[in-house]
């Protein structure tokens, strides 16, 4: 290769993101941890618990993509980031995958050089508002002060809502979802938008969670996923099978408890890496999903163990049960 057409390609690889960042899981695998950015706090979905380890769906995701790639699920470095900050993040390398109640746009996923792997919870925006305003229908907040987080597509679909419905408002903006919250409880506003999950996940965390209601109102689609950089698809597979393989244990009845007992189904086995070669398509070992399951879980076991009926936050699974169950949860087959 001369030296003309080897500064070339090079100097195409730089322009194109593809630089040092491309093969994210040979880095990954060299460094022996998974970076993870998260949110700086969010109930259900990442935060610190007592205990002062990392818990939540999104948090549970991270540890899967490192039980896929490092055989274990605790070999996460977890990045607290605010909305500003995670795109960036993500761009510059400084982590390896995005997993923080991050909404699939168009704009997101074509204008900043970023993939969305696939839709871990289907959302919607929402207002929540103190019960002492009096309010039942978010139609009724005509002139009022919404708090809002900065950078995030909330922001917009208030700005659409708006127009549609021909009112007048204004905004109390913060940085991060805690600041959101304050500002709330502080009465800087009327009323706290951003998606539903969020907003019983905040709820649950005000100083009197019986003084505030949540608006039946959902004026949004907003499917949140794991985010990773474009240029290297293989990673981008890993990621995106990661989430299948949590979605399809969950279909097959596969469990962090039954995952070592044998089974006939041909689907079980080949997930399991009892036979086929999912892995190698992978670049992955053959019990990398085993590995998924056996450490984490699978979707209804993460689910249920952060956000559930049974937690403080008692979100049902509404859309995002399976597809077999009356939601729109579905993932290619393993085959």
């Amino acid at each position: 290769m001369n030296q003309f057409l080897k500064f070339s390609m090079v100097s195409l690889l730089s322009i194109s993101g593809l630089n040092v960042q491309a093969d994210t899981l040979t880095n990954v695998q060299a460094k022996g941890l998974l970076s993870c950015g998260v949110t700086t706090g969010l109930a259900g979905f990442s935060t610190v618990n007592k205990h002062n380890k990392w818990v939540g769906l999104d948090v549970d995701f991270c540890r899967s993509v490192a039980a896929a790639t490092l055989g274990d699920s605790e070999k996460v470095k977890f990045i607290p980031l605010t909305s500003k900050e995670r795109f960036t993040a993500l761009q510059s390398g400084e982590i390896d995958i995005l997993s923080r109640v991050t909404t699939w746009t168009l704009t997101r996923d074509a204008s900043l050089g970023l993939n969305f792997a696939g839709v871990m919870y289907y959302d919607g925006q929402g207002f929540m508002v103190k019960k002492s305003l009096g309010v039942k229908d978010a139609d009724e907040l005509d002139g009022a002060t919404f708090c809002v987080n900065k950078g995030t597509t909330t922001e917009l679909n208030l700005a659409d809502y708006a127009k549609k419905q021909g009112f007048r408002y204004k905004t109390a903006s913060a940085d991060t979802i805690e600041q959101t919250k304050s500002n709330f409880e502080m009465s800087r506003c009327d009323a706290l938008t951003t998606d539903q999950s969020q907003l019983y996940a905040l709820k649950t965390s005000l100083k009197d969670p019986s003084s505030a209601i949540v608006l039946p109102n959902v004026i949004s689609k907003e499917p949140l996923g794991p985010v990773v950089r474009q240029g290297d698809d293989k990673w981008f597979n890993i990621v995106r099978w990661t989430l299948n393989a949590m979605i399809t244990a969950e279909e097959l009845g596969v469990t962090s408890a039954t995952v070592d007992n044998p089974s006939r189904n041909a689907e079980v086995n080949r997930l399991l890496g009892n036979s086929g070669t999912m892995g190698e398509y992978l670049g992955l070992d053959k019990k990398w999903a085993y590995n998924i399951i056996k450490q984490v879980g699978n979707y209804s076991e993460s689910f249920e163990r952060n956000i559930g009926v049974d937690t403080p936050i008692n979100i049902t699974r509404g859309l995002n049960a399976l597809w077999k169950d009356g939601g729109i949860l579905y993932s290619p087959p393993f085959r």
